[in-house]
């Protein structure tokens, strides 16, 4: 019997989405297909001219995939990272991150293409198709970048190592290169820069974070003011003090729109000591919320045998009655069977008594 390959709720229903309106999306190109057509489905993917009337294609237009190639690494990212994230945060998680990194860069990829077209008065900028999964497939190395900092990953066979946080910045410049080809669209850049910056933001400011029970962490605690995760750690070393100046001016202008909070001394302290555990503990995300939770269960079975012996404690000593029950006396054979054979009762166990001088007892 072959083994049943598990995979998460939210993770499923994302991959059955993107297999269905991809092959959907093929069936309706294949019949409408001429050699000098533009095919355009707004009610599919999000056209900017066309696809007002169809709102939900601002969420669902990035499980659409126009081509076999962009549809496997779609999918192979969806079936990876999904299952990785929702293992690693939870089910309800996984899918506030994916609505923030799906919408919120379609919406400001939608109101580019507005842009240029009110710049050049060229149609083809309101006509393009904003369609498939590069805005998540850059935030699932951000989110990455966020877990396992520290990991490298090994290109080539070896000819180039990066680190995981080097990879958003790598999978951009890839997307620039692609959409200059048929298998990605003038879209695609803007979608996989948008999905880079709203995935680090949602994730630094305003995700809600688990708790760790061995420190005194609000349950409350949002984002992640670790060092690690700051902006200018997705960029090479000699850019980090510039991109550092830049993020910190603009950070400045956000916290006096009040879109940003600044992190208190609790948050700094608490990313201090969340990435103290993680240098120190080997393992995976999902193998330290196991064992925040095994502590969790550990600190309420304490409490719950200190309640148990508090209340055996309260509880007074049953009355001993002053004679022999029916149930403590021996029955009738016992006598015989010790006059009998003695042995069998005492087993090798003997009795002597000693004797006087005279031969008296």
């Amino acid at each position: 019997m072959p083994p049943r390959i598990n995979i998460p709720p939210v993770t499923r229903g994302l991959l059955i989405a993107l297999l269905f309106q991809s092959i959907l999306s093929a069936a309706i190109r294949y019949r409408q297909w001429t050699e000098n057509s533009h095919i355009v489905i707004p009610y599919l993917t999000l056209v900017p001219q066309l696809s007002l009337v169809y709102p939900w294609t601002f969420l669902t237009c990035t499980l659409v995939e126009s081509n076999i190639f962009t549809l496997s690494i779609s999918a192979l990212t969806l079936y990876h990272g999904g299952r990785y994230l929702e293992r690693a945060w939870s089910s309800a998680d996984l899918a506030k991150f994916l609505v923030v990194t799906t919408l919120v860069p379609n919406v400001l990829t939608f109101l580019v293409m507005i842009f240029f077209f009110a710049l050049t008065r060229n149609e083809s900028w309101t006509l393009a198709s904003i369609a498939g999964g590069v805005s998540i497939q850059s935030a699932f190395l951000v989110a990455f970048s966020q877990l396992i900092p520290a990991h490298t990953v090994t290109l080539f066979r070896g000819i180039l190592s990066l680190k995981v946080p080097r990879l958003p910045l790598l999978f951009i410049g890839v997307v620039i290169v692609l959409s200059m080809t048929p298998l990605l669209s003038r879209a695609a850049v803007w979608q996989a820069t948008f999905g880079f910056l709203v995935s680090w933001t949602y994730l630094r400011f305003y995700k809600t974070v688990f708790p760790d029970l061995d420190t005194s962490q609000p349950s409350s605690l949002r984002g992640d003011a670790s060092e690690t995760f700051a902006f200018a750690e997705f960029f090479p070393g000699p850019a980090k003090p510039f991109v550092a100046a830049l993020s910190d001016q603009i950070f400045a202008v956000l916290v006096a729109l009040r879109v940003c909070t600044p992190f208190s001394h609790a948050d700094l302290s608490a990313a201090r000591g969340e990435r103290a555990l993680q240098r120190g503990t080997p393992g995976t995300a999902r193998a330290e919320a196991e064992r925040r939770r095994a502590i969790a269960l550990k600190a309420l079975d304490q409490r719950l045998n200190a309640a148990s012996a508090g209340a055996a404690s309260r509880t007074p000593p049953p009355v001993q009655p002053t004679g022999p029950t029916v149930q403590t006396q021996p029955p009738p054979n016992t006598h015989t069977a010790m006059a009998a054979n003695p042995s069998d009762v005492l087993g090798e166990t003997k009795f002597e008594p000693d004797h006087d001088e005279d031969g008296k007892n």
